[in-house]
């Protein structure tokens, strides 16, 4: 008997998971990779992009509560999507192109078959962002976590010239908040979802609610997070934003405001866009007020766009080009003294 193996650690298994993966890592190859999977450290050569000032624009998350709901579901590829795409749509809110991702894994029992899984579900984020998969780690840790549980984060790093960084400096007085719509709940705030739903009411994820127009609770919830990239990078590289805001934990309250000066206030119509059916559900069964949704969900809008007026039409274009739905949402004006930094019109 391998002693290691009697103490909970299964590194044939973890050999095992390599081979499984091997495909779905080399589906994500792109320019500047070097080398294989397998190597103590993975390597991206910087040289071959172009850029002529380069900075390095670097983002890491997890995917929080989110990860229970897909355990007891039994739906293990469609997190790993929701891992890169936290990462990855932060890296472009800054106005850089995302490059490469790492992925950890740590879990109380290697099951080749069911982190596979994962890890697909991360291989295809990184091709959805153009990033490569060009390392992580899986971590056998018996006693930290329970046999049938696992833990999943990620790394991203993307490249921008440096005079095209966005930074809230370059928000303007008039400028447009176009939103481009959510797929849902995305990554966060699960944790207030599960109390309304599976604490305060005692649901099942198999419960199929009307409001929910057929789809069960489970596949409402699980719903992979969007990955913005390939509709917006190409308004940042033809410099058509003056800002792109992610809307992740504390919602549009919180994620907005992180984009422009305090001299400025953005002025949101939240009638602008349709309420989807998830968020309708929660307010009714968790009685929750406009406030509480707004500083807690992305309610529909996964990102936010501040573009001047001239250049609306443009970016307009090309997210039809894109075949990206979008909304025009707000506007940004001059901050009265003492106001808050982004104020609500509209009920839901």
């Amino acid at each position: 008997m391998n002693r290691y193996k009697e103490a909970g650690v299964d590194v044939e298994a973890g050999y095992d998971l390599v081979k499984r993966i091997k495909k779905d890592i080399s589906a994500t190859d792109r320019l500047g990779v070097i080398g294989t999977i397998g190597s103590f450290g993975g390597m991206f050569d910087l040289e071959k992009l172009g850029y002529k000032h380069p900075v390095l624009v670097s983002g890491t998350d997890g995917v929080g509560t989110k990860l229970m709901i897909a355990q007891e579901m039994g739906v293990n590829d469609t997190i790993g999507i929701d891992c890169v795409a936290m990462c990855v749509n932060d890296v472009l809110a800054q106005g850089a192109e995302p490059l490469f991702f790492l992925d950890y894994i740590a879990t109380g029992h290697n099951d080749p078959e069911k982190l596979a899984q994962v890890v697909h579900g991360v291989a295809e984020g990184c091709k959805q962002s153009g990033s490569a998969l060009i390392g992580g780690e899986t971590a056998e840790m018996p006693d930290m976590y329970p046999e049938n549980e696992y833990d999943l984060a990620g790394f991203s790093v993307g490249i921008a010239n440096k005079e095209a960084l966005l930074n809230k400096n370059l928000a303007q007085k008039g400028d447009v908040l176009i939103g481009l719509p959510s797929t849902g709940i995305h990554s966060n705030g699960f944790s207030l979802v599960r109390k309304i739903l599976f604490k305060d009411h005692n649901f099942e994820v198999t419960d199929k609610p009307a409001e929910l127009e057929g789809k069960s609770l489970g596949e409402a919830l699980l719903t992979p997070t969007k990955i913005y990239v390939k509709a917006v990078l190409p308004l940042v590289k033809k410099q058509l934003l003056h800002g792109i805001a992610h809307i992740t934990g504390g919602g549009l309250i919180e994620n907005l405001p992180r984009t422009y000066n305090n001299d400025l206030q953005a002025e949101v119509n939240v009638d602008s866009w349709p309420l989807q059916s998830i968020f309708k559900y929660l307010m009714q069964e968790g009685q929750l007020n406009q406030h509480d949704c707004l500083n807690t969900f992305n309610m529909g809008i996964g990102l936010v766009l501040l573009v001047a007026e001239k250049n609306v039409m443009s970016v307009e274009e090309q997210l039809k080009q894109e075949n990206e739905q979008y909304y025009k949402i707000g506007q940004l004006k001059k901050r009265p003294d003492g106001e808050d930094k982004i104020i609500f019109n509209g009920d839901f």
